[in-house]
């Protein structure tokens, strides 16, 4: 005890507590079980965050400059700072100007943690590792001392997240960067700022008191005083070829998730299914943000989807977070308010309920986790084909002046990009390569009490999953279903059939002659749909419109594939076959950029998360598809002719083709330069993007016209076309000149220097790319990256509308280029131009 009240001299020492609200300390009994931890987020002279451990009855602290990564092997700068007492474990509120350590603090998670050997020792040595069990920080972490320099009086430590099942991937966000509020309270250090002193619940209060009273709201049309239902059957969408057009149609874009209704009772919340099941305690963070709103009572509509950094939402991916646990990237969407503070809303127009729906989140502190479903109220073919652009699911249209209606209507219409519904799992068919696990799913639907069969979907699902689904449908394994028409004996061949218990998400491109899939494609299980509402939404092929530009053909893939199982990038569930298809139906697109020229080849054969290596010579089991060329190099460089070509890649797992600036015929010419903007530590998606216009500005003040694509990565590519007249020499040389001096110019934004010591906060313009042998990925190529993103010419005028260059995927580009008026480099062949003297 006295040890650890002389451990909290110093902190005494440096506080006020006659101007400083923060706990004086009190005497603990040391604990050596059940030990608590706290991580606060501290707006001070600098934003940080504090990692507090108890021990020895005192909280052991770190300023933690960036704050935890949840990232196996970044290391995060932690200063050591005075030891505080245990009453810090659960204090937030802000500490006056003037004072030591003035700003704001909130607690951003707490939980308890678990040294794994003796702390005490461990810290004295230097390095202590440990478990965390909180809120949002979870898993193995290490604390390594530093060396002391002698020039800083301060004690530095490194804070390292070790490599285990809670680790977050490459791609995946950080918490810190998208939990801004108190894992206590739900306020914000912004909201802290504003209330100064003012108590959270106090705050909480008086921001309830600001929404709209009872006798306001029931003086809406259509409005009536009630008390807050138990449940209200949702609102379902009409499937439409095209959306509809007039002026009392709105537009929202359809999410991909499970839709979620939020019931709020004087600060208890319970999120409930599209079937009244309550999943509360699966979206936690959804739950915490919803507490937040500022009601006493209210029932919200909206989607849980998971999103990544850059606004990519999947259906697997949300299943796949739902069965880890993690919730750093779940997001909901509310886009209708149904009941708020005793009055019932749903005979309101809907207008007017996403009015005062936009009102309650924007008076709420703000959340990665809630977000208002914007709209627009013309234009629904414009916003459809803007949406697949994107890569997204479809749009929902709905009647602004009606009230809400349960149940399937004409009041909401839903137009898709592509091809998706929910089908009954009939049986399987167990994978030929992998033990236990499944290699197709038998698909059907209902129709006038029996089931139709659709055929089957044997791509989508990673390796896990087919291994789960394997587990679960031998568990329902039964005789065949009552079919309305007997599937014949080749559908019927090597199947396990089973009870119709669950439903899956499809997605696919059409109908065969015979009623079965085409290309049909597996993307979850709908817990929250039951199989006997499964039907058929439409019964014929129909797709927006196609781009008269383009042809996507469709034939079958002319390579027979090993293992077309493999799955590719586990995260997505691409496999190889369907890598191959991919690739196929895009053929158009892809082979102009990666025919006819020198390649190098990232091969990696046990898929993108594991070791790949670059190939740039001949290997056992190409054949003549793949030429050999002579580029005076000590062994011949490699190159493909047609898609043939191009698929005997895929057989060889290859994930990202990387090609020469020069075509075989000109070898010596290149017919094109490249400016590589990478983006160092720090760099945000709009700066690369202004890089990016700033480059076409300069490059077309000397003459030059340019174009631009994605890199799969964090970066853009800058290309100009060239007439294969200047040699490798003058063209590196140029673009070394024009690299240089837009990183004179602006040194603060720009580096031509490759030194990544250079780089931090600033954009690399690599020029390196135009040197001979060097290459760049190839547009349209995949990455060996989470998500299985794919490079992507873009027009200028679409920059601003991508939100990161990994956006575009093997799951969503083909949505794009389905709605494509025109190929974004379009008049790349047109432009006849040479560097200017």
């Amino acid at each position: 005890m006295a040890k650890a009240a002389a451990s909290l001299d110093t902190y005494s020492g440096k506080r006020d507590f006659t101007a400083t609200p923060e706990p004086k300390p009190k005497l603990r009994k040391a604990r050596t079980k059940g030990l608590k931890f706290v991580v606060q987020k501290h707006d001070a002279t600098r934003l940080h965050f504090d990692l507090r451990l108890e021990l020895g009855g005192v909280l052991k602290s770190w300023a933690v400059t960036k704050g935890p990564s949840m990232k196996a092997g970044i290391r995060r700068l932690a200063v050591e700072t005075e030891d505080h007492p245990m009453e810090y474990l659960d204090w937030e509120g802000v500490i006056p100007k003037g004072q030591y350590g003035g700003g704001t603090m909130i607690v951003w998670d707490q939980g308890t943690w678990t040294p794994e050997d003796d702390a005490a020792k461990d810290l004295k040595a230097g390095k202590l590792t440990f478990t965390l069990d909180g809120n949002r920080l979870k898993g193995r972490f290490t604390l390594v001392r530093l060396k002391a320099d002698g020039k800083s009086k301060k004690n530095n430590w490194l804070l390292i997240k070790s490599k285990d099942d809670h680790a977050l991937e490459e791609a995946q966000n950080e918490p810190v960067d998208t939990e801004m509020s108190s894992a206590k309270t739900g306020v914000s250090n912004d909201d802290l700022a504003r209330s100064k002193d003012v108590r959270p619940d106090h705050k909480a209060r008086a921001a309830k008191e600001k929404t709209a009273d009872i006798s306001t709201l029931a003086k809406l049309p259509g409005a009536k005083k009630a008390i807050l239902p138990v449940f209200v059957e949702p609102s379902l969408a009409t499937l439409a070829p095209q959306p509809p057009e007039g002026s009392q149609w709105l537009h929202e874009i359809k999410h991909d998730g499970y839709r979620i209704q939020a019931r709020i009772d004087g600060g208890k919340v319970r999120l409930l299914t599209r079937k009244g099941l309550d999943w509360t305690k699966r979206f936690p963070t959804v739950a915490e943000a919803m507490k937040s709103l500022p009601v006493q009572a209210a029932l919200i509509d909206g989607e849980i989807i998971a999103q990544d950094e850059t606004g990519n939402s999947s259906f697997s991916g949300l299943q796949t977070d739902l069965k880890s646990g993690a919730v750093n990237r779940i997001v909901c969407y509310v886009f209708d308010l149904l009941y708020l503070n005793g009055v019932d809303l749903r005979g309101v127009a809907l207008l007017e309920r996403k009015r005062l729906l936009a009102e309650v989140v924007a008076q709420a502190p703000s959340s990665f986790a809630l977000r208002y479903n914007e709209h627009v109220e013309i234009g629904g073919e414009t916003i459809l084909t803007q949406a697949c652009k994107l890569g997204l699911e479809g749009i929902i249209s709905k009647r602004e002046d009606l009230p809400y209606r349960s149940g399937r209507g004409d009041h909401w219409i839903k137009s898709k990009c592509m091809l998706r519904q929910e089908f009954a799992v009939l049986g399987y068919v167990p994978s030929a390569a992998v033990k236990n696990a499944v290699g197709s799913l038998v698909l059907g639907y209902n129709e006038n009490g029996a089931m139709v069969h659709a055929g089957r979907a044997g791509t989508g699902f990673s390796a896990k999953e087919a291994q789960g689904l394997d587990k679960r449908l031998k568990a329902l394994a039964a005789p065949a279903p009552k079919f309305k028409k007997a599937p014949t004996a080749a559908s019927r061949k090597g199947v396990t059939w089973v009870r119709p218990e669950l439903v899956a998400e499809i997605e696919y491109r059409g109908w065969s002659a015979d009623g079965l899939l085409r290309q049909a494609a597996y993307k979850g299980l709908r817990e929250d749909k039951d199989v006997g509402e499964v039907v058929l939404e439409e019964t014929q092929h129909s797709h927006p419109p196609k781009p008269a530009a383009k042809s996507q053909t469709a034939t079958p893939t002319p390579v027979t594939f090993t293992h077309p199982e493999r799955v590719l990038w586990e995260d997505a569930g691409v496999t190889k076959q369907q890598l191959g298809d991919f690739y196929t139906r895009i053929a158009d697109w892809v082979l102009p950029h990666v025919t006819g020229r020198v390649l190098s080849l990232l091969r990696c054969p046990q898929g993108a998360g594991e070791k790949c290596f670059f190939a740039k010579h001949a290997w056992m089991g190409i054949d003549d598809s793949v030429q050999l060329v002579d580029a005076g190099t000590e062994k011949p460089m490699l190159a493909i002719r047609d898609l043939h070509g191009l698929l005997l890649l895929v057989q060889m797992n290859v994930l990202e083709i990387h090609v020469w600036g020069s075509r075989l015929d000109t070898i010596e010419q290149p017919d094109r330069m490249i400016f590589d903007l990478d983006p160092g530590d720090g760099v945000d998606w709009k700066a690369i993007c202004a890089a990016a216009v700033e480059l076409r500005d300069r490059l077309k003040s000397v003459g030059l016209t340019s174009f631009v694509k994605t890199t799969g990565g964090k970066g853009l590519h800058v290309v100009v076309p060239l007439e294969p007249k200047a040699g490798w020499d003058e063209v590196k040389a140029f673009s070394n000149a024009f690299a240089e001096l837009m990183a004179a110019d602006a040194p603060a934004r720009y580096v031509a220097n490759m030194a990544k010591k250079h780089r931090t906060g600033k954009i690399f313009i690599d020029y390196l790319r135009n040197g001979r042998g060097a290459t760049a990925v190839a547009a349209y190529s995949t990455r060996a990256r989470p998500g299985a993103p794919i490079s992507v010419p873009v027009e200028w005028t679409e920059l601003d509308k991508i939100p990161g260059s990994s956006h575009f995927t093997v799951l969503n580009l083909e949505k794009r280029l389905a709605t494509l008026r025109r190929d974004p480099w379009a008049d790349w062949q047109a432009i006849k131009q040479k560097l200017p003297t």
